[in-house]
């Protein structure tokens, strides 16, 4: 009689994971207090049920129950759209006793569909997969742009297009799709809300309105700059505790920890990173089929995007779009999609090494 053994998460992952969650916990601390900490505790530990549960799954599930879950989140968005709760000018939730943002879904269920499209394509992938693979893309990206979320429409469409990139797109036809984005940008401004537009303008010299729209972004270089090499120790500086540096918990968190640990500090962090996307493209370099390779891949890319992202925002080299520091930033719903996300990649691994008794 066969008996399945559970599937322990991979332990390498697993404990970089734990120390980029532990760190965040401590630069939390100083952000914003025990609180802060306690209610972040307990998302991380919801997370992690869910990381855990998630590589129980055999990796055939994900591919088989793709199509569903996608229509799910395509519904989800359209629900926001006609019975969402708006907060702050944007309809983003869904109330169903506890608030759900869908967008958040779709950076996971978006990836999950374009693999699944590509699943048994050939390489390079044929213009009918090509054309249903972007037309997913566009479908998602613009339900989300409506609510509105620029960035977050951005972000998600780059994880589809990630996936179409590592599907084998040829470097002639990638080379050509970049240059017509580029010269479509002009065109894009007429598509931005008012908000938006000052965000562009605020990113090109946010000395303009030192006191209003670029005060986020000059408060933040100076965090950074007053970190030095080495900091100015924990919970001392100066921006974050006389509550100069706006959203210091969220979005600006990195700007925290830049002042207080210095170059050091932010060092170890991208050390950190690196290592988790690094194992991350080492487990989908060697699963079992291109479903499984495909979404690995877009996952552990994505992520890094959102490092980057976050970092060019608080340093002034990318405009502000309300990227968290992902896993440190404070906020629930970033951190369960972030775990979950890692609970595929880990299933992927483990799973097929899983022996049977």
């Amino acid at each position: 009689m066969k008996q399945t053994r559970l599937a322990f998460p991979d332990p390498i992952l697993s404990s970089l994971l734990v120390l980029l969650l532990a760190g965040g916990l401590v630069v939390l601390y100083s952000a914003g207090g025990w609180v802060l900490v306690e209610r972040q505790l307990i998302r991380i530990i919801l997370g992690l049920t869910g990381f855990f549960v998630i590589t129980q799954i055999r990796p055939e599930r994900f591919e088989q129950f793709t199509p569903y879950l996608f229509v799910i989140t395509l519904l989800m968005l359209v629900a926001v759209l006609l019975v969402g709760v708006t907060v702050k000018g944007a309809q983003r939730w869904l109330d169903v006793g506890i608030s759900i943002q869908p967008s958040e879904l779709g950076k996971i269920t978006l990836p999950m569909m374009v693999a699944w499209l590509f699943r048994h394509s050939p390489i390079p992938p044929r213009w009918p997969s090509l054309l249903a693979a972007m037309t997913v893309i566009a479908l998602v990206a613009g339900l989300i742009y409506q609510q509105p979320d620029l960035g977050t429409a951005i972000l998600i469409a780059v994880s589809g297009l990630f996936v179409i990139y590592l599907a084998g797109l040829s470097w002639r036809l990638i080379i050509g799709m970049s240059g017509l984005a580029l010269l479509s940008l002009p065109l894009l401004w007429y598509f931005l809300h008012d908000y938006q537009k000052h965000r562009v303008l605020t990113f090109l010299n946010p000395e303009s309105d030192p006191l209003n729209r670029g005060w986020n972004i000059i408060q933040s270089k100076i965090a950074i700059g007053s970190g030095g090499f080495s900091g100015k120790g924990w919970t001392e500086g100066t921006q974050t505790q006389l509550d100069f540096l706006p959203e210091h918990s969220t979005d600006f968190i990195l700007s925290v920890l830049s002042e207080e640990f210095g170059f050091l500090g932010v060092l170890l962090l991208f050390t950190l990173y690196f290592c988790i996307i690094m194992r991350c493209l080492y487990i989908a370099y060697n699963a079992k089929n291109t479903y499984n390779r495909l979404l690995c891949g877009a996952l552990s890319l994505i992520f890094f995007v959102y490092v980057v992202i976050n970092a060019g925002m608080i340093s002034g080299l990318l405009p502000v779009v309300g990227v968290p520091l992902p896993l440190v930033s404070y906020g629930g719903t970033s951190i369960l999609t972030l775990l979950l996300s890692f609970g595929i990649i880990t299933a992927v691994h483990k799973h097929k090494k899983l022996i049977q008794q």
